[in-house]
C-alpha cells in the first residue's frame, strides 16, 4: 500500500507542481475564448446626407447537426424553410451532415424573424440551433450610383468603387471580448471578461445629388438601350469647383444583387475605359491658337473637303466644295480639314504642351477607384498622319472624366479645378470634416476661354453640328464628337464613339454635362446619339439647381461663314 501511495503521490507532484503550468495552460485554451466584435461600418451619403451605402444589423441562423436528433430533421427543416424562405432539401442536407458542429442556414435575418425562430424552438423541442450578430451592408437605391460606389465582400471589405477605396476609414476597427466557458459553450460566471470596443467607422459626404444622379443614370440608359449601344456614361459637374453631381454609366450595377453580374460590369467606366474623343477634342486645337495668337474666331478659311497628311488624305465627315469659313465655323461645323489647317499654324510641340496643360495623359486626380489617364505620344514620336489626326481627336486616347474636365476648364474661365467627388467625412465625433480644397490650375488665358465658349455657342447654334442640344430659353455651348472605335474582339476600328459634351448658361456658366456613348448600332454622330441625353440631363439638372436662365444674347458673336 506504500508503495502503491507512494506512486500516486509522485503522479500528483508531477501534475500540480512540475507540470502544473503546462496543463493550466492547456485548461485555459479550452476555456478561454476570443470573440471578434464587428466594427459597424460607415455610411456613404449624397451631399444633402441622404444615405446611399449603409449599414444595419442582422443576425446568422446557425446549427449544430450532432445535437439534432435524427427523428426531429423533418420537423426541423420543414420549420426553418418556412421562416427562412429557403428549400426544405437543402436546410434537411444541413440537418444531417455527419461529425459536423456547425453548419450556417442564414447569413442576414432580420433580428425580429431570427427572435422569432429561437422563442419557438424550445417551443417544439428543436435543440441544437443558435444566432449570432452581424451587420450587414444595404443600398437604399438598388443601382442608383451602383459602380461608383461599389460594394463589400462576405468579410466586410470593400472590393470595388468608393467602398474600396475609402475601405480603411468606413470599415473602422473591429474589437474583442475573450470570456470563459464550459464544455457546452456557456459561460462560467465569475471568471474573467476582457472587452476592447470596437470603433465605429465613419461617414463619407459625396458631392453627388441622388436626383440628377437617378436623372442621368435613366437618361443614358434609355440611350443605349434605343440605339443598341454596348455602354454608355454621363458626368455632371460644377463649372466653378469641379464637384461631381452625377457619375452614371449603363449598364449600372445593382448592388443589391452584384454577384449576378459579370465582373466587366462592376468598374466604373467613366473614369477607368479609355477612347479616342474625336471632335470633341478639337476645342484644345482651337484654344491652342488662340493662345497662340496664330489666329482669331474670325479668321477667313478657306477649307477643302480633304488634306494630304504624309501618305494619307484625310477627310471632312461629308462630301462637300470648298467652303468660305471662320475659325469659330470651323469649330461650329466640325471640320476635321479646317482644324487640322489650324494645327499645323502651331507645330506639334505646342499642340502637345496643350493637351498635356488640359490633363491629357494623366490622371484626372479625382482619387476614383481605377482611375486612368488615358494615352497621350510624346510629340517627338508622332508619324505623320498622327500629326494630323490628333488634332481631331484621333490617335489620344481618354477617360470620360478627363474629357468633361477640358470643357470645366473652358467654362471656368481657363482654370482646371481638380474633379472633387468626396465632400467631407466625419470625425471620432460624428461632426462633417470637408476634404481639403481642390487643386486649381490656370490652362488658358480668360480671353481664350471666352473665345472658345464663343465658338462652342456657335456649335449648337442652327448651322452647328450640336443643334440637338438646345434648350429653350437657355445659352447653351457644346461640342459633338464621332471617333472610331478599337475592337479588340475585330482587331481593328469596328465601331464608333459618341460623345456631347458642353456647359450652360454659355455666358455665366454653372453646370458642365458630359454624355458618350459607346458602339451605338442604329445611329452614330455624336449629335444624334449623345446631344439628346445632354438636353435631358442638362435640363433636369438646371431645374434641380434652380439656375434661371441669364436673359442675355449672344452680342455680336462671330458668323459661320465669310463672303471672302
Amino acid at each position: 500500500m506504500t508503495f502503491v501511495l507512494s506512486i500516486f503521490a509522485g503522479r500528483l507532484i508531477q501534475l500540480q507542481g512540475l507540470d502544473s503550468k503546462v496543463y493550466a495552460a492547456e485548461a485555459a485554451k479550452q476555456r478561454v475564448q476570443g470573440e471578434k466584435l464587428t466594427a459597424r461600418r460607415g455610411s456613404i451619403t449624397d451631399a444633402a446626407g441622404h444615405e446611399l451605402a449603409l449599414t444595419r444589423e442582422a443576425r446568422e441562423i446557425y446549427v449544430d447537426p450532432s445535437e439534432v436528433k435524427p427523428a426531429m430533421r423533418d420537423q426541423m427543416a420543414t420549420f426553418l424553410a418556412a421562416e427562412l424562405g429557403q428549400p426544405k432539401q437543402d436546410i434537411a442536407a444541413k440537418l444531417a451532415v455527419p461529425g459536423s458542429r456547425y453548419q450556417k442556414l442564414a447569413s442576414a435575418v432580420e433580428p425580429s424573424v431570427a427572435e422569432r425562430i429561437m422563442q419557438q424552438a424550445p417551443k417544439l423541442k428543436l435543440e441544437g440551433l443558435g444566432t449570432r450578430s452581424r451587420y450587414v451592408r444595404d443600398y437604399p437605391g438598388g443601382d442608383l450610383a451602383g459602380t461608383l460606389l461599389g460594394f463589400v465582400g462576405d468579410d466586410g471589405n470593400g472590393l470595388s468603387g468608393l467602398e474600396s477605396t475609402y475601405d480603411t476609414l468606413l470599415a473602422g476597427r473591429d474589437g474583442e471580448q475573450i470570456i470563459e466557458t464550459g464544455r457546452a459553450g456557456q459561460r462560467i460566471p465569475m471568471t474573467r471578461s476582457t472587452v476592447k470596443a470596437p470603433v465605429e467607422g465613419r461617414d463619407v459626404r459625396l458631392t453627388i445629388d441622388r436626383d440628377i444622379q437617378w436623372a442621368a443614370q435613366q437618361a443614358i440608359a434609355e440611350e443605349v438601350k434605343a440605339t443598341g449601344a454596348r455602354t454608355g456614361s454621363v458626368i455632371v459637374m460644377d463649372a466653378r469647383d469641379g464637384r461631381v453631381y452625377a457619375m452614371a454609366n449603363a449598364p449600372e450595377l445593382d448592388l443589391n444583387d452584384w454577384r449576378r453580374t459579370s465582373p466587366e460590369d462592376w468598374v466604373n467606366r467613366a473614369v477607368t475605359d479609355v477612347f479616342e474623343p474625336g471632335s470633341t477634342n478639337k476645342v484644345i486645337t482651337a484654344a491652342a491658337a488662340l493662345e497662340a495668337g496664330a489666329l482669331r474666331p474670325d479668321t477667313a478659311m478657306r477649307v477643302p473637303d480633304n488634306i494630304r497628311c504624309a501618305d494619307q488624305v484625310l477627310r471632312d465627315s461629308h462630301p462637300h466644295p470648298v467652303e468660305r469659313l471662320t475659325f469659330s465655323g470651323v469649330v461650329a461645323t466640325s471640320s476635321n480639314v479646317g482644324t487640322i489647317m489650324a494645327a499645323q499654324k502651331i507645330g506639334d510641340q505646342r499642340l502637345y504642351e496643350m493637351m498635356r496643360r488640359f490633363g491629357f495623359g494623366a490622371k484626372p486626380g479625382s482619387g476614383l477607384y481605377r482611375e486612368e489617364g488615358g494615352l497621350l505620344p510624346d510629340w517627338r514620336n508622332w508619324s505623320g498622319s498622327q500629326r494630323c489626326t490628333i488634332a481631331y481627336g484621333q490617335g489620344v486616347s481618354v477617360t470620360a472624366l478627363q474629357t468633361a474636365s477640358v470643357y470645366q476648364t473652358i467654362a471656368n474661365g481657363g482654370v482646371r479645378v481638380t474633379p472633387t467627388i468626396v465632400a467631407g467625412t466625419t470625425d471620432e465625433r460624428g461632426a462633417l470634416t470637408p476634404a481639403a480644397p481642390a487643386a486649381r490650375t490656370r490652362v488658358i488665358s480668360e480671353r481664350t476661354a471666352r473665345d472658345v465658349a464663343g465658338m462652342l455657342e456657335a456649335a449648337v447654334g442652327a448651322e452647328g453640328t450640336g443643334n440637338l442640344a438646345a434648350i429653350d430659353g437657355y445659352r447653351v455651348a457644346g461640342k459633338t464628337g464621332t471617333a472610331m472605335r478599337y475592337d479588340a474582339e475585330c482587331q481593328g476600328y469596328c465601331g464608333y464613339t459618341s460623345t456631347f459634351v458642353g456647359f450652360a448658361p454659355a455666358d455665366a456658366p454653372r453646370l458642365v454635362v458630359l454624355a458618350v456613348v459607346q458602339d451605338p448600332r442604329k445611329a452614330h454622330y455624336g449629335g444624334e446619339v449623345a446631344a439628346p441625353v445632354f438636353k435631358k440631363v442638362m435640363t433636369f439638372a438646371l431645374k434641380s439647381q434652380k439656375i434661371p436662365p441669364t436673359a442675355t444674347r449672344p452680342s455680336a458673336s462671330v458668323p459661320i461663314r465669310t463672303g471672302r
